[in-house]
């Protein structure tokens, strides 16, 4: 059976993180993505259009591992508590990758292209996370709420990549703390699935 069109852009994706976790992302070339696929690199052109394309594909499949499930949540749960237990699903999708996001944390800011395509991609993937939350994204209010709970998660990246207990209880006790700071920028963070009941 030929590989579908889906199937191949996991073929790259994965050779693309084990190309990373061996030579990290400065010396990555899209030939060594190519090879590492066992692909020729005019497939990989019709895939892909550069490596900073190629990362942005690895985060949104990290979106749809995280926006796979729905949120078990009590109707009394804050908008906070959903973004808390969203952005720990994040981290723990994350999880096998970890020397991954600590070569690029080390490589991509030297790199400006990557830098901007990662940094947009990571807003996009902010406002999905706060969707699901019930919080909306639009408007000024939604635009700063993104970009301060984007700002949070990546300080407790930090703390993530050195949290090496079971539990993961100091990032826990890092988001916490930050996702506090901005909380009022959630608003009152309705569940949307509460506000169509209630509408009915």
């Amino acid at each position: 059976m030929a590989a579908t069109p889906g199937d191949e852009r996991d073929r790259i994706i994965e050779a693309m993180l084990a190309c990373i976790a061996r030579q990290g992302w400065r010396r990555l070339s899209l030939a060594d993505i190519a090879a590492e696929a066992g692909m020729p690199i005019l497939r990989l052109y019709r895939m892909y259009p550069s490596k900073p394309a190629i990362l942005c594909g690895f985060f949104r499949r990290i979106d749809e591992a995280v926006l796979a499930a729905p949120l078990d949540s009590e109707a009394d749960e804050r908008p906070r508590d959903r973004v808390f237990d969203l952005l720990m699903r994040r981290f723990d999708a994350l999880t096998p990758y970890r020397g991954v996001i600590e070569a690029l944390g080390r490589d991509v800011p030297a790199d400006p292209f990557a830098a901007l395509a990662a940094g947009a991609r990571l807003l996009r993937s902010i406002r999905w996370m706060l969707e699901a939350a019930g919080i909306s994204g639009e408007g000024l209010g939604g635009v700063v709420a993104v970009k301060l709970t984007a700002g949070a998660y990546l300080m407790t990246l930090r703390t993530w990549l050195r949290d090496d207990s079971p539990d993961l209880a100091p990032t826990m006790a890092a988001l916490d703390r930050r996702l506090r700071n901005i909380e009022r920028w959630y608003g009152g963070g309705r569940r949307r699935d509460r506000e169509a009941t209630a509408q009915a």
